[in-house]
């Protein structure tokens, strides 16, 4: 009988995108990062994607100081594999964003493959009573905001991090950010298999229909053939709907409060965990199996937590 296809679930928990005030469930305090990594852990995702907040007023902290805070406890209590962004926030320069993985040594780290408009000012609209005032300045400032990520930055952080044997979660946002990363395989600065992650429904980047997905796909086959391992994140209300595209399309798939507040039409997510379970019962509705930390780790070939620096 053959052997069913494991589906690699990565939960990114917090992130620098919603506000505090957006759902009283977003983790900001490192304990409230700690059990909401280690629930969606349980549930059934392979890989932890992490961020680090101000435990005061949330703003996103990129300090290694910040993510000292979680990261070792949340290694001691789980298998998880544990991929630390380089993302940071649109607003920090790439020396301050690739710190924390440089010197903690993850198995994973994020890299956006491009520059993107990253515009976040028309959440406006929807939010109007915010428990900081930071907050509002935040999202009205990225009306005019460009998210730096230079051929010179996305060089400088993999010559940082391969220097760790750190492997990389390639965020694509857009088909030219495809384009970028195969620049950079022919260049021989990144090592197959790339784990490729699609995002889907930022302002400024691809957007959520069918034939966007499709075509994200396609591009990504006719660049890098066998030498890939593609997984997509949904933004908002589109983060299911996509992650049952990708999984029956032969990828894996991306949850968590980082990337939606939602855990059904009109209903807030408690944690991300509640997202994990939603979207473990399509893949496994499909037919197919999840991915344990130690299969992702093959599939993806990891390091190993053994050789991580926290």
């Amino acid at each position: 009988m053959a052997a069913k296809r494991k589906v690699v679930i990565t939960c990114a928990v917090t992130g620098a995108i919603h506000t505090p005030s957006m759902s009283p469930h977003i983790p900001i305090t490192p304990d409230e990062i700690i059990a909401d990594a280690l629930g969606a852990a349980e549930a059934g995702a392979a890989i932890l994607h992490l961020h680090a907040r101000n435990p005061e007023n949330g703003k996103p902290d990129q300090t290694i100081e910040a993510f000292s805070r979680f990261l070792s406890r949340i290694k001691q209590q789980t298998n998880a594999a544990i991929n630390i962004t380089t993302g940071g926030s649109p607003f920090m320069k790439v020396d301050e964003r690739v710190k924390p993985a440089q010197h903690f040594s993850p198995e994973v780290a994020s890299l956006n493959m491009g520059s993107i408009n990253f515009g976040l000012f028309h959440l406006l609209d929807k939010y109007k009573n915010f428990k900081h005032a930071w907050e509002p300045e935040f999202l009205e400032s990225t009306r005019d905001l460009v998210f730096r990520n230079s051929f010179k930055d996305i060089e400088f952080i993999l010559k940082t991090c391969y220097e760790n044997n750190t492997r990389f979660e390639f965020e694509c946002y857009d088909i030219a950010h495809l384009y970028n990363l195969n620049h950079f395989l022919e260049r021989g600065l990144v090592k197959p298999p790339l784990f490729v992650q699609s995002v889907f429904g930022i302002l400024g980047g691809i957007g959520t229909h069918v034939e966007d997905v499709l075509h994200m796909k396609r591009t990504a086959d006719r660049l890098f053939g066998d030498q890939y391992r593609w997984s997509v994140l949904g933004a908002g209300a589109s983060q299911m709907r996509i992650a049952a595209m990708s999984a029956s399309m032969g990828g894996n798939v991306r949850v968590g409060l980082e990337d939606s507040l939602w855990a059904g039409p009109g209903k807030l997510a408690t944690s991300s965990a509640d997202q994990v379970r939603l979207v473990r019962k399509i893949i496994e509705g499909m037919g197919l199996e999840i991915a344990t930390p130690d299969e992702a780790r093959e599939i993806l070939t990891l390091k190993g937590a053994d050789q991580v620096n926290f």
